[in-house]
Parts: C-alpha cells; structure tokens; sequence
C-alpha cells in the first residue's frame, strides 16, 4: 500500500470497526526475570506511543493497549486508546498474548528479536492476526548471520562473516571486526577491534560460554537506517535516517537517530530505493513497517548491517515529521491481504 492512501482514511467512514491489541514487549514488562534499562523501557514505550497515536486516528478501529505494571492505570491517555490493560505477572507473555488475542481482530506487537522474544510472539498469534512479517521471516531476520547469508546469495552487500569454512584470518584488509550478539539489538555487548586475533579470541571466548554471537568486518562509513513499509515483496522507502553510534574503548553503543536526513529526491535516494526493493524480494514475508540498517561505505556504497523487522526507533521520529498515517497504511494492508487469502479459501 502507498503511504498515500493514507490520508484517504476516513474518520467518519462506515467500514467495520476492528479490534486492535497493541503491544510492546519491554514497556509491558515482557521481561520481568531479566535486566532491562529503563532507557530501553522507555525507548519501548516511546514507539508503542507514537504507533498508539496513529491508530487512534483511524476511524474503524477500537484500540486496547497493553501498560506496564510501573504506569499508573489513571494515568492512562483515553485519546491514546480505547481502552489499557496491564499484562499480569504470573503469565508468560506468551500466554497472555495468545488468550488476548482470540478477543481481537489483530495483533500488533513490537518486540526484540533477542532471545528469540519476536518470534516466539509471533507464534502465539494466529496469522491471521499478527500484523507484520511472517513467522519464516521473522526467523531469518532475527539471526545477523542467517539475514547476512540469506541477502548475499541475492547479490546485495553485506559484512563479510566468520564461519568455520571460510574464517576470516585470511581477510586483512578490514580496518577492524565486531563481535556481537547474533539476535541482538540496539549495539548491546557489540565490541570492535582494530587486531582481528583479538576479535576471533573474543568471539571463541564468547561463543564458547554458550553466547550466539558473529565475527563480523567492521564496515566504515555513514551509519544509516531506511525505513519502510513493507507488502510481501514490495517495498515503499519511508525515511533514510542517521544512526548516531559512540565507539568508547572498543564498547559500540547506540546513541540515537537524526529522521530524514537525505531528502527523497536525492540521488542516494534512488540507490535506497533500489536496495529497499531487492530486499523486499529476496524476503517476500517483510509486512508492516520495517527497518533496514546499513552503512555507506565510501567505495561499495550501502552495505546492508540488519534488517529490523518490525517497528524501530525511527516511528516515532518519522510520525512527527510528516503528515502520514503510517499505522493506518499497514493496518489496511494487513486487513486487505487477510480478505485476499480468505477470499481464495472460499473460491476454492
């Protein structure tokens, strides 16, 4: 769907309302037995808002949002959603979002892939309910390495990897490696290293304590995000952002985006665009809004980091930019492409 059609959403239309539920992982203490920043938390909150703001202004849908348990229930803005709940301790969030769901007409949930958090959601969803990308997707795009692989065989760049047929000792013209997470998120425990035996120690050290973790060049360059919105196949390029990343003796940490710093009538633009469509190809599942990191190299142009396949930190940031109902684009999607399977169930 064109973000267009967007502003054609009429408030006083006579489409069927459809029951929303809305949730965010980390803002709805998803992770009550780990340790999570209240940054993080805040960052989750922040998206679950901005996405919550949109939907609001759709005229066919009836809102429930999920709160954590550190929000006051008086608190909660009546023009954010039509109605709050608070997820219970004692239920895995697994289990709270199956029962949820069946009370709903869809599920939109923004979560980290880490752990495999995203995609275990996901699978406690009916798929006709979950707004987003698909299970298959989701599993690929939560693995660097898988996502890495999965574009390479389609041609499109990506950092050169460890693996244990093709190491990377032989590799020395990188300016320097990263060890980090293969399912994380957000540049957490990401290390670089101008020595590459240091890397591969760090990594076996790592690796070899049970953690999932990639070796991976370190690509120099402009660290940027695309952002999208995504319909099996296709791709519509949103924004292209600035990720600000602090390197302090050798810890990589994310320090923020700058939304819509190349205009879309650039000529790096185009190069996006392209990029943006043959990775919507090469995984057809990517549905809703979806991140694309990258960095521009100054000689290979845009290397592609990871794919986010789901809301980022760039929501909000766009929302507030331009005059777009980003929401109301995926949720028509999401209800058309589920009549469109329908349909063909019935005909056939």
């Amino acid at each position: 769907m064109n973000v267009a059609d967007a502003t054609r959403n009429d408030p006083q239309g006579d489409h069927a309302m459809k029951k929303i539920l809305l949730y965010e992982y980390l803002s709805a203490n998803g992770n009550a037995n780990g340790c999570v920043s209240e940054d993080l938390r805040m960052q989750g909150r922040t998206m679950r808002d901005a996405v919550a703001r949109d939907l609001a202004r759709c005229g066919d849908v009836v809102l429930t949002c999920v709160a954590g348990h550190d929000e006051a229930r008086d608190a909660m803005p009546t023009t954010l959603a039509s109605d709050w709940c608070f997820a219970p301790f004692a239920i895995p969030p697994t289990r709270f979002l199956a029962a949820e769901a069946r009370r709903h007409d869809a599920v939109w949930v923004i979560a980290p892939e880490t752990r495999g958090v995203l995609g275990a959601l996901c699978d406690a969803v009916d798929p006709e309910r979950w707004i987003g990308c698909d299970a298959a997707t989701l599993r690929i795009a939560s693995s660097k390495r898988a996502t890495a692989r999965h574009l390479a065989l389609a041609g499109i760049a990506t950092p050169r990897a460890w693996s244990a047929d093709a190491p990377l000792d032989v590799a020395r013209d990188a300016s320097a490696w990263v060890v980090k997470p293969d399912d994380g998120a957000g540049c957490v425990d990401t290390c670089r290293f101008d020595d590459y035996r240091l890397a591969e120690y760090a990594f076996r050290r790592r690796s070899a304590a049970q953690e999932r973790v990639t070796l991976e060049e370190w690509i120099d360059g402009d660290a940027l995000s695309l952002s999208l919105l995504c319909s099996y196949g296709h791709a519509q390029l949103l924004g292209i952002n600035r990720q600000h990343i602090g390197i302090d003796e050798g810890q990589v940490s994310y320090e923020g985006l700058t939304a819509n710093v190349i205009p879309l009538s650039d000529e790096k633009a185009t190069t996006c665009r392209a990029l943006a469509t043959r990775v919507a190809r090469a995984l057809p599942g990517l549905a809703g809004f979806v991140g694309i990191d990258l960095v521009w190299h100054p000689q290979r142009g845009p290397v592609v980091i990871e794919i986010n396949p789901r809301v980022t930190c760039a929501y909000p940031a766009l929302a507030g930019s331009f005059d777009v109902n980003m929401a109301a684009c995926v949720t028509a999607e999401h209800f058309a492409s589920v009549g469109d399977v329908n349909g063909r169930r019935h005909a056939a």
